[in-house]
């Protein structure tokens, strides 16, 4: 096994390194945009008006409560025939559907963050003259993304595992590198351990930078 494991490595080092970048593009996207939307999508869930809350809170659990994979089909299908004008890549229908359900987790993480503000803050700004959405990007969402940090990090390291169900689609991932591999080699479990390593390597690695963050943030409070 060990002389097949070189022997994969030495001919397909270049498809793990393609894979691995393609992984991390999908994740850095789907977490960057799904930051903004969540963030939206809190702030929709804080309002005073019933719609917004209405229309966060069907979106957050619809999304919650549905297997990513399911969403995945979903968009991949869907979005060609709702925007054939656009001619969406595969990839990109992949992307969007991550950055869908990213958005939905992230905005929980937000509206937690956002009402772990100490209240005096948001009536020391509106005592101040300013109006309550000055007071929301002004004052409460800074204060909100510091104190969120730590799990949009450890949203990068979920989305980064989760992507491998984006090999379902072909898009290039290490998972779709396994099955390139596989059907030029028919080796089956010395590619599924190489990448096993790959992932546990990154993941591991951000997991424990992400815990240096959190003493760091705690130890600037």
């Amino acid at each position: 096994m060990l002389a097949n494991i070189q022997m994969v490595l030495s001919r397909f080092g270049m498809n793990f390194v393609n894979g691995l970048g393609t992984t991390l593009f999908l994740a850095f996207v789907a977490v960057s945009l799904g930051c903004v939307i969540g963030a939206c999508v809190a702030i929709m869930r804080l309002s005073r008006f019933r719609i917004l809350k209405i229309i966060a809170a069907v979106y957050t659990e619809i999304v919650r409560d549905t297997p990513l994979l399911l969403q995945l089909y979903f968009f991949y299908f869907m979005l060609p025939d709702m925007l054939p004008a656009l001619s969406l890549s595969d990839f990109t229908c992949i992307c969007v559907a991550l950055v869908f359900n990213s958005g939905a987790y992230m905005s929980e993480v937000f509206r937690s963050g956002i009402q772990s503000v100490d209240r005096g803050q948001t009536e020391a700004a509106r005592s101040l003259g300013l109006s309550a959405s000055q007071t929301m990007f002004r004052i409460i969402l800074p204060q909100a993304l510091r104190n969120v940090l730590p799990a949009m990090c450890n949203e990068f390291v979920t989305v980064t595992k989760e992507t491998s169900l984006a090999s379902t689609f072909f898009v290039g991932d290490l998972m779709t590198q396994h099955s390139i591999i596989k059907g030029k080699t028919y080796l089956v479990i010395e590619p599924l351990i190489i990448i096993g390593v790959i992932y546990f390597v990154i993941t591991f690695t951000m997991s424990k930078l992400i815990t240096v963050l959190e003493r760091k943030l705690a130890t600037d409070e």
